[in-house]
């Protein structure tokens, strides 16, 4: 009977084998949170990447060469992406406005029944000239002169660690940065927009 307890006693008190079984516990919590900052980090780093290339490409846009060559902007702002994360998918999209305040409103309509929406039967103002209504009323491209233009770029990547996919959630992510600048004056604006009755 001593010799048992004596063994208890002496397993009881010993701290060999502590550390081991704290690390046991802690260390996978420990690594995971260390990947995640990481990652996050890496994803901050591409949208300081991002945000910078975009930032160039919006001040050469509002020059006018720069706005005749479209293809030549994006192609510039995928390099500058591409140079970091070379495996990341670049998209472009500009919506074009007469001014500032008209960035992501409506067409302007007759609300003839006061119901605030409109309908099909009630005229509009055909600011981009496709012929029916939106509830955005930009155009597609860079604009003319003096236009606002909303130039935005999506940037999709796999993450580096697999932090995001031991929890659960995509690999992939999506990073977007949008800037709004003005075109300079350098040619006559464009004509009145159309009124359009059913």
């Amino acid at each position: 009977m001593t010799r048992r307890s004596s063994l208890l006693r002496r397993l009881r008190d010993s701290e060999r084998g502590a550390a081991l079984v704290e690390f046991a516990f802690t260390g996978p919590l420990f690594i995971l949170l260390l990947m995640g900052i990481f990652d996050y980090s890496w994803q901050m780093y591409a949208k300081q990447v991002l945000q910078g290339a975009v930032a160039k490409a919006g001040r050469d846009s509002t020059l006018e060469t720069g706005s005749n060559s479209q293809t030549a902007l994006d192609n510039a702002v995928k390099a500058s992406v591409l140079k970091v994360f070379p495996h990341a998918e670049v998209t472009f999209a500009r919506r074009a406005y007469d001014n500032f305040s008209e960035v992501g409103n409506p067409e302007p309509f007759n609300d003839d029944n006061g119901d605030g929406a409109h309908q099909n039967t009630e005229c509009f103002e055909d600011v981009n000239g496709n012929g029916v209504w939106d509830s955005d009323r930009a155009r597609g491209g860079n604009g003319g002169a003096d236009d606002v233009i909303l130039y935005t770029v999506e940037m999709k990547f796999d993450r580096v660690l697999p932090v995001w996919r031991m929890l659960g959630q995509p690999q992939e992510t999506t990073l977007r940065e949008t800037t709004v600048l003005r075109n300079q004056p350098f040619a006559v604006g464009s004509d009145a927009s159309p009124v359009r009755c059913p």
